[in-house]
């Protein structure tokens, strides 16, 4: 069952399910994309950038990222829809980072591990030296 929930666009009251906005956002967030796909679905304006679409359809440049991020306006059909980085606000076309920061992110965690290595080596050669015992012989 669902739970009470505000709308993400409208603020209104409403039972979630599996969206955050309400059902009568979600037909007008359907009304836009039809407006934008029908817009693209011509052939001269496939190449349209994102300023174009919105100049030309009306709607809201947020909208038009949420179609590209869910999937629902594939670049490989429209090449110049992309949305930003999550982390430096490059154009992507896919995921959630681009491959720079991806493998800026990569290289931080390759290093953070070599330096918990070098840190359990260490811990370990201590632990050696704090288990070493010396007897003392009484003549």
């Amino acid at each position: 069952m669902g739970e009470l929930d505000n709308c993400a666009r409208c603020d209104k009251l409403f039972v979630k399910t599996t969206s955050s906005v309400c059902p009568d956002c979600i037909k007008e967030e359907d009304k836009a994309f039809r407006i934008v796909y029908n817009y693209l679905k011509i052939r001269k304006n496939r190449e349209a950038k994102i300023a174009q679409i919105i100049e030309e359809t009306g709607v809201e440049e947020d909208l038009i990222m949420k179609f590209v991020k869910e999937k629902r306006l594939r670049p490989s059909q429209f090449p110049n829809l992309n949305y930003k980085c999550e982390q430096c606000g490059d154009p992507i076309q896919e995921g959630k980072i681009c491959s720079n920061c991806a493998s800026k992110f990569n290289t931080d965690l390759q290093h953070e591990a070599e330096l918990e290595k070098i840190k359990q080596r260490n811990e370990t050669e201590e632990n050696k030296k704090a288990r070493t015992y010396f007897s003392m012989k009484k003549d």
